[in-house]
């Protein structure tokens, strides 16, 4: 029996969210380099999960990219590839950016724009691409869910990282909505989906 929804059968399909991962990149994960991230195995876990259950069911799925001209995120090395696993489908849509929030791309706009304004992340960083992209989703109106448990924040001058990522979730919460992966997998079961009990 297949688990794929057919979108169709939505009352009102424009609540249907795009998912998004915000730069699963190597930069992340190559320590010793300044902007690794420490101990995100569980993260990199519970964005897996939102992928493997987001494919299951059908649900559109976006990748975005921080793109720098600098040692970082340089697209001339690896360190701007794709963490192990999470390279993109054919089906699926990259937006590459050259600033923190989402929003500086301009395909990612307009296709956040077109389709309801519904949209859920994950990803890295939380201070920085995350919180930016929570703030501007709110000034322009539209609906995003941050999975806190799927991203993680770098400590900040002398603020262990898990504190900083404490507080980032926090002030994420004035502007969207904060679920965990567990909740936001049970919401979007094809059950739920089906009810239009879209987070």
């Amino acid at each position: 029996m297949s688990t794929v929804i057919d979108l169709r059968t939505f009352t009102n399909s424009i609540t249907v969210p795009v998912i998004v991962f915000v730069d699963l990149q190597q930069e992340y994960v190559a320590a010793p380099r300044a902007l690794a991230l420490a101990e995100i195995s569980e993260q990199l876990a519970n964005c897996r999960e939102i992928l493997t259950h987001a494919r299951s069911v059908g649900l559109p799925i976006a990748f975005t990219r921080w793109i720098g001209k600098s040692p970082f995120f340089n697209a001339a090395t690896r360190f701007s590839g794709w963490i192990k696993g999470f390279e993109p489908h054919n089906t699926d849509m990259i937006f590459d950016r050259c600033r923190p929030s989402c929003y500086s791309s301009k395909d990612f706009v307009e296709v956040i724009a077109n389709s309801g304004g519904n949209f859920v992340i994950a990803g890295f960083a939380g201070e920085v691409a995350c919180l930016s992209t929570a703030i501007e989703a709110f000034h322009r109106g539209h609906n995003l869910v941050f999975v806190a448990d799927a991203s993680a924040s770098h400590a900040l001058d002398g603020i262990p990282a898990c504190d900083v990522h404490d507080v980032i979730t926090r002030l994420i919460s004035l502007y969207g909505a904060v679920t965990t992966t567990r909740s936001w997998i049970k919401s979007t079961s094809p059950g739920s989906l089906a009810r239009g009990n879209v987070s």
